[in-house]
């Protein structure tokens, strides 16, 4: 009966008659429309038939295909597109599925014509929204397809050009279809993944030879749009900006893998490229993520060769620079134009095709809320926004809730960063000494060039400064604080360690964490030097201040600088002179503020003693010099009150005589560079404090050294070929600045004078004992200090004293002459000590042993007594009272006691 059926035109089913008669005898005629239209009026009144049409036309087409009658099977598409945009019923799938089966079986076909054919079939399918879930569709042969059509390798260069660019818009609709539809197959599973994002990167990587063919004008935006690179960089940017919260990772890691594999990461001009996609793409709640990939990936490659850490370093600090500046609330397109106006236009273009909605600057409110989301969604909780009322409003709050900051708000992460690089930092120092990774070299062990490694550490340090010039100030405290925790202090105890250069391991620690820190301190801005040098801090910075090593006492000073300078001040003071005027440098003066004063209180003579020490070494060179004066001139600017002026100057002062005595024995060339130092520093603070008699003495000094002594100036000093004198034990007083002057000219204008007299003398604290410079007298003269304190002789009474105003303001005036005084004991204590005989000193101690073993026998009659005795007292022979112990046994109880 089949058979009958067959062979009779009239017996045949209705729907096969009119599939049949949408194809004409010539198929150069094309799809009959008239019959198409009564095709498509049958699907839609009886939508139960769409599956047999679906089946009759797969058959037809499949049968085509084998017999080469292309002409047939364009048509039979066509006829299916139009079919699929007209209906959209319940039992639309069904017929998607004999759809999808004819366009895989286009795909499988070796002609190009009929992969591109399908391909586009497959792209209209995936742009229509269904009605209906399924529960059962696979797209794991299109994603496999697509993705081997990305990679063709035909030998026409259009016709491969058509291929890939076929392969990417399949899978552009692979994504499109399946990303937003949980019943779907899972496309960011890592099966998936592993296909879809190597395939658009390796067309993005021949962006370089779409550019070099360098069409004219004319045709430039029509091939602009045909390149494979274009379109797989916007496929690329649509994919993730769709990616959700736990998504992210099974995107980034085919990028590392795709990067190890074709060894991209050591021109590093792809991979920065490919991650300036990425983090421009993605949604900034979800920044932090990718960060942590890129760390993870450079701990996996702590062995791998330094050009390839390198290159992922470089790609790291690009990334987190996009991540902090984003997350600050920039727009996402205003952040994006700043670095390339193409990618701009292109994510935005893609962003609103593929949300509905490009970003834009967010209200207070809306930033409230998303801190919340944030969190929640580092929690693996999805956020949880606040919602209004009406719905056209509710979707667009959730729509900015859902894209808050991230990398700033987390703090581990950031930290991590930190501890990641820093570590990353330590290996390559040690790759460089042991000359190989694993700490031994061997047959099989490959060499390290040091050179590499050098510019590994360059990288990570650029890398640490760029990051955190991005960051707010309180985060950027908190990373300075903890590189400083990191910088190992100079300690009698520590091993040294020496590797193929014979250099410490140690020492080259210091000076690379010691760099890290300048690079994050240079332009920070703290208005409180209080919470900027915080005492843990400054004690640890300045401890390395007094090591040997010329390089590391140089960044310690310039490190410094960077936190003093405020103002922008720092560049006018990078070399040293006698300036006549002043006002040429413009220099930005501000009062000194309230905590700039409680700040200075505190850690004034901590730095003026350092400053003294660090004018005293003999391994200073002309930029130590131009540092130590950098530093005292921006004190002046920025912290300086009438107080530290007087200080200051007393300093200065203070390393002339050192030049002028010479018991250090220095140099001709520093005890010059120090006069220079002190007559350009003297020259700025008597302009500065603008005091008539203060100025006309230093301009005198200054003219007379002109004539007589140029060599102690410098402009004689700090040049190239220094002009230097070989006697300078014989300096006349006419070339020196003397105290006596200063302090009678500034006294008159309401200056210290009493305090002007006193001569500086370098305060001793406890980071002497973590100094390489601890001495025997330093170590005694702490001894003697604790002791004096203590000892009994020391004991009186003083009166009580009526508390005043005016006792009070007395107190905080003539607080710096008591510590001067004391200072001044307990200098006279050490020498005693260092220079006494020794019967005179053993004399001393024992007279106070035997005073404190006097005291210590009064103490013990006082307090140790014989225990009572309930049968009374005895006298004894000197007829003093004697208490006397009587045996329990032998005491004599009451009755009341006695049971």
């Amino acid at each position: 009966m089949y058979g009958v059926c067959g062979c009779c035109g009239a017996l045949r089913p209705r729907y096969k008659r009119l599939v049949d008669n949408i194809f004409p005898e010539d198929p150069e005629d094309g799809l009959v429309k008239t019959n198409m239209e009564k095709l498509t009026f049958y699907a839609l009144s009886a939508p139960e038939k769409l599956d047999r049409i679906g089946a009759y036309l797969s058959e037809r087409l499949i049968r085509d295909v084998g017999r080469h009658r292309y002409g047939y099977v364009c048509i039979a598409m066509e006829a299916l597109d139009q079919l699929l945009m007209a209906c959209h019923c319940q039992s639309i799938n069904l017929f998607v599925e004999s759809f999808l089966k004819m366009v895989a079986k286009l795909l499988e076909s070796e002609k190009p014509n009929l992969q591109i054919l399908g391909t586009n079939s497959f792209v209209k399918f995936a742009n229509i929204e269904e009605d209906t879930p399924s529960y059962h569709r696979s797209y794991d042969f299109f994603v496999s397809r697509f993705s081997e059509m990305c990679h063709s390798s035909h030998d026409d260069l259009e016709i491969k050009t058509k291929i890939r660019m076929s392969g990417i818009k399949g899978l552009q609709g692979v994504v499109r279809k399946t990303v937003n539809d949980e019943l779907q197959a899972n496309i960011w599973d890592p099966q998936h993944m592993d296909k879809i994002v190597p395939s658009l990167l390796f067309n993005l990587q021949h962006v370089e030879e779409a550019e070099s063919r360098s069409p004219s004008p004319l045709q430039a935006p029509e091939k602009e749009k045909e390149s494979p690179a274009e379109l797989a960089e916007r496929c690329l940017r649509e994919l993730l900006g769709r990616a959700a919260f736990g998504n992210i990772k099974n995107a980034i890691k085919p990028v590392l893998i795709h990067l190890d594999n074709h060894s991209l990461w050591e021109p590093k001009v792809f991979a920065i490229r490919c991650f300036k996609i990425i983090m421009y793409s993605i949604q900034p709640q979800h920044s932090h993520l990718v960060i942590q990939q890129l760390l993870g990936h450079l701990d996996a490659n702590s062995r791998s060769a330094a050009t390839v850490r390198a290159g992922i370093v470089e790609v790291l600090s690009e990334a987190a620079v996009i991540a902090a500046t984003g997350s600050v609330g920039k727009r996402h397109g205003e952040g994006l134009r700043a670095g390339d106006p193409a990618e701009a236009a292109a994510s935005s273009r893609e962003r609103q095709g593929a949300t509905g909605r490009d970003r834009s600057p967010f209200s207070s409110r809306e930033v409230h809320q998303e801190v919340g989301g944030a969190e929640e969604a580092q929690a693996g909780r999805r956020p949880g926004p606040v919602l209004p009322a009406r719905g056209a409003g509710r979707r667009r709050v959730l729509a900015l809730d859902l894209r808050c900051p991230a990398l700033p708000r987390s703090g581990p992460t950031v930290l991590e960063m930190f501890n990641t690089l820093l570590r990353q930092l330590r290996l390559s120092i040690d790759y460089a000494l042991t000359g190989s990774y694993d700490g031994a070299v061997s047959l099989g062990t490959k060499i390290i060039k040091e050179h590499e490694e050098r510019m590994f550490q360059e990288a990570v340090i650029k890398t640490v400064g760029s990051f955190a010039t991005t960051l707010p100030t309180y985060q950027r405290s908190e990373v300075i604080l903890f590189i400083m925790s990191k910088v190992p202090l100079p300690s009698l105890h520590q091993a040294v360690d020496t590797g193929r250069t014979g250099e410490n391991r140690n020492r080259l620690t210091q000076i690379m964490l010691l760099k890290s820190l300048l690079q994050v301190s240079t332009g920070f801005q703290c208005n409180n030097m209080m919470s900027a040098l915080p005492s843990n801090f400054l004690d640890r910075l300045l401890s390395t201040a007094l090591m040997e090593d010329a390089e590391i006492r140089l960044f310690v000073l310039e490190i410094l600088i960077s936190f003093i300078d405020r103002h922008g001040n720092r560049h006018k003071f990078s070399t040293i002179s006698t300036l006549s005027d002043i006002s040429v440098l413009k220099l930005k003066v501000d009062k000194c503020s309230r905590q700039d004063t409680v700040f200075m209180k505190k850690h004034s003579q901590q730095l003026y003693r350092h400053i003294y020490l660090s004018c005293k070494e003999e391994t200073n060179v002309q930029k130590h010099y131009e540092a130590l004066y950098g530093l005292l001139a921006l004190i002046s600017i920025e912290l300086a009150n009438e107080e530290v002026v007087v200080d200051l100057i007393r300093l200065v002062l203070a390393v002339q005589d050192v030049a002028q005595v010479n018991e250090e024995n220095l140099p001709v060339y520093n005890r010059c560079a120090l006069y220079a130092l002190g007559a350009a520093y003297l020259n700025l603070i008597s302009q500065l404090t603008t005091v008539p008699a203060f100025c006309q003495h230093i301009h005198e000094v200054i003219e007379t050294r002109k004539k007589e002594a140029p060599y102690m100036l410098p402009e004689d000093v700090f040049v190239e070929r220094p002009r230097l004198s070989q006697n300078l034990d014989g300096v006349v007083i006419e070339l020196l600045f003397r105290q006596s002057k200063i302090s009678e000219v500034l006294g008159g204008s309401g200056y210290n004078s009493d305090r002007l007299c006193l001569p500086y003398i370098p305060q001793l604290t406890d980071e002497d004992r973590l100094s390489k410079r601890r001495s025997i007298g330093e170590t005694i003269s702490l001894q003697v200090e604790v002791e004096s304190r203590n000892s009994p002789e020391k004991e009186e009474r003083v009166p009580a004293e009526e508390i005043t105003y005016e006792t009070l303001k007395k107190a905080i005036v003539d607080s710096v002459a008591v510590e001067e005084q004391e200072r001044e004991r307990r200098r006279q204590v050490v020498e005693k000590f260092q220079k006494a005989p020794f019967e005179e000193i053993a004399a001393h101690c024992g007279a106070r042993a035997s005073l404190l073993q006097s005291k210590l026998n009064q103490i013990f009659e006082i307090t140790i007594r014989p225990p009572p005795s309930p049968s009374g007292t005895i006298t004894a022979a000197y007829g003093q009272p004697q208490n006397h112990s009587i045996p329990v046994y032998e005491m004599k109880f009451p009755d009341l006691c006695v049971y």
